[in-house]
């Protein structure tokens, strides 16, 4: 079975509010490291921290998160 790929704005959301990666690991209650690979596409995130990130940025998940 093929790995599911979730294709993200993270990145983009991340710098236009002139954000670090560590800002917003604390704010999602997660490591820098996660927010990398989320960043890179390497990870698919749990639910809890899909809306996690949603929250922080003040958007819905679909703004965010697409399949890939």
């Amino acid at each position: 079975m093929a790995k599911a790929r979730i294709k993200n704005r993270i990145r983009e959301l991340r710098e236009a509010s002139e954000m670090t990666q560590s800002q917003l690991a604390k704010l999602c209650g997660c490591t820098r490291q996660t927010i990398i690979m989320l960043e890179q596409e390497r990870y698919v995130p749990s639910l809890s921290l899909a809306f996690g990130i949603a929250d922080v940025f003040d958007v819905c998940i679909d703004d965010i998160f697409k399949p890939g």
